[in-house]
């Protein structure tokens, strides 16, 4: 039996259409320039999160660490959320590659607030301590399960930034899941930060690639930074195909997502051993804590059964729902994860 795999949105694999797309794409050298698929992905993706530049990286966290390089250089700070994906699982890139250093702030939701963010600036008059170059946020934040930033809140910490002559970045690697859940489009959400990272590979459903928007003189070094870190591809337009139709017809089923993921939420919730809050999941991820086994414990058990899910770490699972999951393997699910509780 196939199992049901909801340990990530990165398993989904490409659509016929992107199959197709992949094999007729128009290819050149993109690291000359010259490849015209991945210029139009690039065109398309920085006008429609209103930037005036983009460039296609192979993962989002190449997308984030190029932007924290453009952001900041070797001794400044970037502040960021304690539990964001650019502090706890991207190798500690900012660090090794550009000498930055991380600010991590605790949070609740993994929204940060105005006066944390006022109150890690540094003196930028005392040589003891690194000056403050940006702040880094993440939208959806995937730790947090899911959770989106709100316009205001993106706009409160976009101020505080700029008032103090500081950079932010986005890591958006599931931004439109945020704009379909708050029902407005990405740009809106992406107008707030200076550069942008979004993956293709995630809810969009395209088997590889992230891109990073910004203003263009940031995206030229940004460039200079892919090239030096091995990211420059060559016919990369079998990647950037995919892309389009993601962009084109991907976006509005982030829906469908959000629709299971709420109902394999409330589905858990009646189930005895989980602690689970169904109205905090509000896009494609689910996070439950067992009372009566470990996560570890109900991990290997539910996959010993056919579901797939991740131990978050801290007692906490994680299961998120994309492109491969309908009703049908929610309602499974959901009888894995009874039976796993009831054993």
């Amino acid at each position: 039996m196939i199992a049901i795999d909801l340990r990530s949105d990165t398993v989904t694999l490409p659509t016929d259409a992107m199959r197709e797309a992949m094999r007729t794409a128009d290819l050149g050298d993109d690291v000359y320039g010259e490849d015209p698929t991945v210029n139009r992905l690039e065109a398309v993706a920085a006008s429609r999160l209103g930037k005036e530049a983009a460039v296609l990286v192979p993962t989002g966290t190449m997308a984030n660490l190029l932007a924290l390089l453009v952001h900041a250089r070797a001794g400044q700070e970037v502040i960021v959320e304690a539990d964001s994906h650019i502090f706890v699982n991207e190798a500690a890139g900012a660090s090794v590659v550009g000498g930055i250093q991380l600010r991590p702030l605790p949070t609740v939701r993994g929204v940060l607030e105005p006066h944390q963010v006022a109150g890690a600036l540094r003196p930028r008059d005392d040589s003891h301590q690194p000056t403050s170059a940006a702040v880094a946020i993440e939208n959806t934040h995937n730790r947090k399960g899911g959770v989106v930033w709100s316009p205001a809140e993106l706009a409160a910490i976009a101020s505080v930034a700029r008032a103090s002559g500081l950079g932010v970045h986005m890591d958006g690697a599931r931004l439109f899941n945020a704009a379909v859940a708050l029902g407005v489009e990405a740009g809106r959400l992406a107008a707030h930060a200076d550069t942008v990272s979004f993956c293709l590979s995630k809810g969009l459903g395209c088997p590889v690639g992230s891109l990073l928007v910004g203003p263009t003189e940031q995206i030229v070094q940004a460039r200079r930074w892919r090239k030096m870190l091995g990211g420059g591809m060559r016919q990369a337009g079998v990647i950037a195909a995919c892309g389009l139709v993601a962009l084109d017809t991907m976006v509005e089923r982030l829906a469908d997502d959000h629709r299971h993921a709420r109902t394999l939420a409330l589905g858990l919730a009646e189930l005895p051993g989980v602690t689970i809050d169904p109205d905090a999941v509000t896009t494609n991820i689910v996070c439950l804590r067992p009372t009566r086994l470990s996560a570890a414990t109900f991990v290997a058990a539910a996959e010993a059964r056919g579901l797939l899910c991740l131990d978050e770490g801290q007692g906490v699972v994680r299961l998120v729902t994309h492109l491969g999951i309908g009703p049908t393997e929610i309602e499974r699910g959901l009888e894995i994860a009874e039976a796993v509780l009831a054993a």
